[in-house]
């Protein structure tokens, strides 16, 4: 049953032109231009991230690193780049860090670390060192002493050998033999007797001697051929003894000179016991290689000069030059890949193979942060194969190792180094957006045991006067950072406005520092066109316009298919289950809004609403979600004590795109009510908005860029007076719509509704009060809520009768038909 009707007592009123946009009062600035302004450190509202982020950059510990997150343009860099100098210039420089060559085994390079500064003085002290190495080795090899010591040694050696083999042939003379030298070596043969001179017998009167003379000779000469051999076998002996004493002749000729070259080296750096023991090494390794021969036929290569390559194993690999740092290093590594990270190691080909040596060492960004600060853009550190897991494995570690990433190891056939680990004291800071950060920390346990610190950069601040004038000051740093003109009062305060449409809330301000500097980088270029010394409010607006313009080429195509009747759409006339929704499009950073059709459908059912959407995979998760709201709403508010016994379809016409977001939930519900009331909806209006299981209206995105797109169009057919939106009242506060929207609703052409209640948004839409039910629970007659009330008993009753009717059908009832 039905209460008599009684007059709508909830009739929602326009919004004031005033409401619909927060405008700057310049009254708060004390300033002609932001070139009076201080510039402002740019951490305006990040006090909770710079406190996490102080706290991450001094705390002792290995695995407190930090990850910045924030959405992009934030000014996040900017902050932690200023805060990491900050902290850098109060701690010490780093060690400058050295490979040097192991004389022991060269496979392993020794890792060498001096104080800053003294490295790269090492390094050319070797240099220098190698320069006159040569010309001092050839100088005291071919110094006359040394030349005549060795002439003597080798006469002596070879007097003494000669010696020996004349005693054996006068002796063997004898027994009738002489002693003889062939190309084979030293022969034994029977002498002629009487010969001055001695000479061996021919083969001919050899064999013309008696038997027993042949035997004889036979004997002495098996005889004297082993003294000979005995004597031969000490010549080896006496050879050694003789390069033993060409190599001490050699060192005493080469100690001389090689002391020279390193007497002020060993002074210089008497304080570093680990250069005294390589410089130790090095005169060792000399000493061998100049006696052998060695060290003048050394012909690698190390690509640190010419003069150098002649013996490289004695040079200095610098790794990390800190000489002419102050303070901790900071080191932003913009491709962090795998070797980038933690260093490599080059290869040359001699003679057609693959070879390195120490001087081919690497430096990673790891190295040159080491004891300092190490800063990685966490998306670039991703795509980037092995490098995540390198650096988690140096950190683990705590120590930095250059090799292949443990998945390459094996790969490659080249004899590679393993050089000594240099361990790893530095500070990793990542920065990165929220969605990666929640994504390691989910997936990841290893970054949640690393990373333990998090910065969350926030997007926007409350918008006070105080806030305001800090607002300022960080647009005068901005700025001035650009090197651009100074803005003007009347500037600050449109780009207040727009910091606010930015954030999507006339009561806060984006901190989306680039999009404001890009804007003031535009107006910039207005203002000098026109050669004015600031830049004012309308550089401001003109380059936001030129902005929409360079923008507005699909927004003006979707404009002109609905004007041209493609696009279906009215702004005129009323009609039942069909309304105006809005949907927003985000492109290349700009957004937009306009109007799609919805339309709804209801028939005899079992209480199903079918979202044509979803059915056809063009419905998003949220959006069906916001169609089973929808259905939930309706069965609990109107079918509670009886069946829905309904079907219906809901769907957005004409749309041949991916449909997300429950910001139309509330304009299905709406057109849904209207096909079963069969109440008209005005087409003059839009509408957007979700609704919850209770009907009450929710809060929903972009709703500037919404009513615009519809205002758009309606002023491009001819604003009457009656054309709307109807909002959210919940986003009123989100307002902050362009002047000409406000201009069109202070002369009355245009206006906006804020509802609260479903009820509220039908009672706008039809002009039909909703009603509330009594205290008997009856709503007024002909209300619109009356109106469901009755269609669904209708639907239901329709539904019995079917039932029974079809019941019966098999049976003839008595008196009457089948």
């Amino acid at each position: 049953m039905a209460a008599a009707p009684t007059p709508d007592t909830a009739t929602i009123a326009a919004l004031p032109a005033e409401r619909l946009r927060a405008h700057c009062d310049l009254s708060h600035f004390d300033f002609d231009t932001t070139a009076e302004l201080s510039d402002h450190p740019g951490d305006l509202g990040q006090e909770r991230a710079m406190e996490a982020l102080r706290f991450g950059l001094t705390i002792g510990q290995d695995d407190y690193h930090v990850f910045v997150l924030g959405d992009t343009g934030c000014g996040k860099h900017a902050v932690t780049f200023r805060l990491l100098r900050e902290h850098a210039a109060a701690r010490p420089v780093p060690p400058d860090l050295c490979y040097l060559h192991h004389f022991d085994e060269p496979l392993h390079p020794r890792l060498l670390t001096l104080p800053a500064g003294r490295g790269a003085a090492f390094r050319a002290d070797m240099q220098g060192f190698v320069r006159e190495l040569k010309p001092a080795i050839e100088a005291a090899l071919d110094s006359a002493p040394y030349s005549e010591r060795i002439e003597a040694l080798q006469s002596a050696h070879k007097a003494r050998e000669d010696a020996a083999l004349r005693e054996v042939g006068e002796q063997c003379g004898a027994d009738g033999l002489v002693l003889l030298q062939s190309a084979d070596g030293f022969v034994f043969a029977p002498q002629k007797n009487g010969e001055e001179r001695p000479e061996a017998l021919t083969a001919e009167e050899f064999e013309a001697l008696p038997a027993a003379g042949r035997d004889k000779i036979k004997a002495a000469i098996e005889t004297w051929g082993d003294r000979l051999a005995a004597l031969l076998d000490e010549f080896p002996d006496w050879r050694a003894t003789l390069r033993e004493s060409l190599v001490k002749a050699a060192r005493e000729a080469l100690t001389p000179a090689l002391a020279h070259l390193l007497r002020d080296l060993r002074t210089r750096y008497a304080d570093l016991p680990d250069i005294l023991k390589f410089l130790d090494a090095v005169e060792k390794d000399v000493l061998g290689a100049a006696v052998s021969g060695a060290a003048a036929d050394d012909k690698e290569e190390d690509g640190e000069g010419e003069e150098a390559a002649r013996y490289p194993r004695y040079q200095v690999k610098l790794l990390v030059d800190h000489a002419c740092a102050a303070g901790a290093p900071i080191v932003f590594e913009d491709n962090p890949g795998y070797g980038n990270l933690v260093g490599r190691i080059e290869h040359v080909v001699q003679q057609g193979v693959q070879v390195s040596h120490f001087n081919l060492i690497r430096s990673g960004a790891l190295h040159r942060a080491n004891g300092g600060y190490l800063v990685l853009d966490a998306e670039r550190l991703f795509a980037q194969p092995y490098a995540w897991e390198g650096l988690k494995r140096t950190l683990r570690r705590g120590e930095i190792r250059v090799e292949p990433p443990a998945e390459a190891q094996g790969w490659g056939g080249a004899l590679t180094l393993e050089p000594q680990p240099v361990p790893c004291a530095l500070k990793v800071v990542m920065i990165g957006d929220r969605e990666t950060y929640y994504t390691l920390m989910e997936n990841d346990p290893e970054f949640a045991e690393l990373f333990k610190v998090a910065a969350d950069f926030g997007d926007d601040l409350p918008r006070t006067p105080e806030n305001e004038r800090e607002y300022a000051r960080l647009l005068a740093m901005l700025a001035r950072s650009a090197n651009i003109l100074p803005l003007d009062r009347a500037a600050v305060g449109r780009m207040v406005e727009e910091g606010a449409r930015l954030a999507e809330d006339a009561e806060r301000l984006s901190l989306s520092t680039r999009r404001l500097s890009d804007l003031m980088r535009e107006a910039d270029h207005y203002a000098r066109a026109a050669a004015r010394p600031a830049i004012g409010c309308g550089e401001i607006e003109a380059a936001l316009a030129a902005r929409m313009r360079r923008a507005s080429r699909y927004p003006a195509l979707v404009r002109e298919s609905i004007l041209d009747g493609t696009t279906l759409i009215a702004t005129s006339g009323a009609r039942a289950g069909q309304i105006n929704g809005l949907v927003v499009v985000e492109l290349a950073g700009e957004r937009f809004g306009y109007p799609t059709r919805i339309s709804a459908t209801v028939r005899l059912g079992d209480g199903d609403v079918l979202d044509i959407e979803r059915e056809s995979d063009l419905g998003g998760a949220i959006h069906s979600k916001g169609v089973m709201i929808l259905s939930a709403f309706l069965a609990a508010r109107y079918a509670r004590h009886q069946p829905l016994s309904l079907s219906a379809s809901l769907v957005f016409e004409q749309s041949y795109a991916p449909v997300e977001g429950d910001s139309a939930s509330l304009a299905e519900l709406c057109a849904l009510l209207s096909a079963l009331t069969r109440l008209p909806i005005e087409q003059r209006l839009a509408i957007t908005g979700s609704v919850n299981q209770f009907g009450e209206v929710q809060v929903i995105g972009g709703v500037n860029e919404k009513i615009e797109g519809f205002f758009d169009l309606c002023t491009l057919r001819g604003l009457d007076g009656s054309h709307g939106v109807v909002i959210p009242a919940a986003s009123v506060r989100h307002l902050m719509l362009r002047e000409e929207l406000l201009e069109a609703a202070r002369a009355g052409r245009f206006h906006i509704y804020p509802v609260s209640t479903v009820d509220e948004a039908m009672s706008v839409l039809t002009g039909v009060a909703a009603g509330e039910a009594d205290a008997r629970g009856l709503m007024p007659r002909d209300s619109i809520n009356d109106r469901v009330a009755r269609a669904l008993a209708g639907m239901t009753y329709a539904q019995h009768a079917y039932a029974d009717g079809h019941a019966l059908g098999g049976r003839r009832r008595p008196g009457g038909r089948r």
